[in-house]
């Protein structure tokens, strides 16, 4: 089973947009679930851009799902998870002005910092995921660190899929291999969308959970939030 959690930052862009309370950001997450969506995920940056630390503090209370937090953790980041305590945080290390995450963790030059960050989350019962490349030397990194899971960064093989490129699936499945092998869960996400979900889950074993977000939330202007989350599910089966 691949479960479905729906990255929700796009209700939180469009809801500051206006600086109102329209869409709510909270009542979306309880009608996802309600859709059949098997987690949520935030990826709050210290701009509050879209999803705010109050917004990762109130979710909390109406996740009944698994609660993914994502982020860079710097000191705020750190202390907003420890104060949470979701399901899952995800380390993801995008600088404050990334418009979105643009590449995975140096998980050998960052070991020791990592192995820190890591240690504390799981300290407090919070299962920890590292977003890398699909990099076999990064993913042997990242066992190095105690993580329990690694994230692929997945833009590079929606780029090529969408090019007619199947073949960009390989490091991918050669990533799931090996991650399985060295006994790190595996989850992924970026740019998967409802054209190339499909092709990636069929060619990617052992992948437990995927979280998107900015296809989603795009796809279901034309097609509606509930029919969408159900087409994913049915292509993740």
């Amino acid at each position: 089973m691949t479960k479905l959690s729906v990255n929700i930052n796009k209700i939180a862009t469009l809801r500051n947009s206006r600086g109102g309370d329209m869409p709510n950001v909270i009542q979306f997450a309880k009608d996802a679930q309600r859709f059949g969506a098997e987690g949520i995920t935030i990826h709050p940056r210290p701009d509050e851009r879209h999803i705010r630390y109050q917004d990762a503090r109130d979710l909390k209370s109406v996740v009944y799902t698994e609660y993914n937090i994502e982020g860079n953790p710097v000191k705020s980041f750190i202390d907003l998870v420890l104060s949470v305590k979701p399901t899952q945080v995800t380390l993801v290390p995008d600088a404050e002005d990334a418009i979105t995450s643009n590449a995975g963790w140096d998980t050998i030059k960052h070991k020791d910092f990592l192995i820190d960050v890591v240690k504390e989350f799981q300290q407090n019962n919070i299962r920890t995921s590292i977003f890398v490349d699909p990099d076999l030397k990064q993913i042997e990194g990242a066992k190095l660190t105690g993580t329990d899971r690694i994230e692929l960064y997945t833009e590079s093989f929606a780029h090529e899929y969408s090019l007619g490129n199947e073949n960009a699936i390989k490091p991918f499945t050669a990533s799931a291999e090996l991650a399985h092998n060295l006994g790190l869960g595996l989850n992924a996400g970026h740019d998967l969308a409802l054209d190339n979900i499909q092709f990636f889950k069929q060619n990617t074993p052992y992948l437990l959970e995927v979280s998107i977000g900015h296809a989603l939330i795009s796809e279901s202007l034309y097609l509606g939030v509930e029919n969408v989350i159900q087409m994913y599910l049915n292509k993740l089966k």
